[in-house]
């Protein structure tokens, strides 16, 4: 999936996924997240009681994950497997 240019996707070690930039998120059903934040932490552990945004229980229950903070090497492939879309605004 393209990533808009002006969107960083930053997959942390052990956490979420960071999203920076101007966009919109589109989950699987279709409908339209609401982001009032930049940057906006999306939840990679799967617990979160936000999903798919972060709430930080990757901590408490000791979730383990590559990262690559500063690069977007694996951040659309974590935006797939999350079943989310960015698009720009």
């Amino acid at each position: 999936m393209p990533t808009p240019r002006d969107v960083l996707l930053t997959p942390y070690r052990d956490g979420p996924l960071l999203v920076r930039g101007a966009l919109r998120i589109i989950d699987d059903q279709g409908r339209e997240l609401a982001t009032r934040r930049d940057p906006i932490a999306l939840c990679r552990c799967g617990k979160s009681r936000r999903r798919p945004f972060c709430d930080g229980t990757h901590k408490l229950i000791g979730f383990r994950a590559a990262g690559a903070p500063g690069s977007t090497a694996d951040g659309s492939g974590e935006l797939e497997r999350l079943g989310l879309k960015l698009f720009e605004q």
